[in-house]
């Protein structure tokens, strides 16, 4: 295996560590706060479209089916 290897992998830790270091950084500032605390409450609003087709209900058909 080539040195030049170990230099390489070296670098893309520093790399990837500094990108995960920055959107951790940028996840926790104050502005996006609002944001985040809004997606958390939507899996506990009430859905506000009644539509049938999509709550697996469909009405009744004098088809006969």
């Amino acid at each position: 295996m080539n040195p030049i290897w170990g230099h390489a992998i070296g670098v893309m830790i520093v790399v990837l560590m500094s990108v995960f270091i920055g959107i951790w950084i940028w996840v926790w500032r104050d502005r996006h706060k609002p944001v985040f605390r809004r997606m958390a409450d939507l899996p506990m609003e009430d859905p506000v479209d009644a539509d049938p087709a999509r709550s697996g209900t469909f009405p009744k058909t004098d088809k006969g089916d």
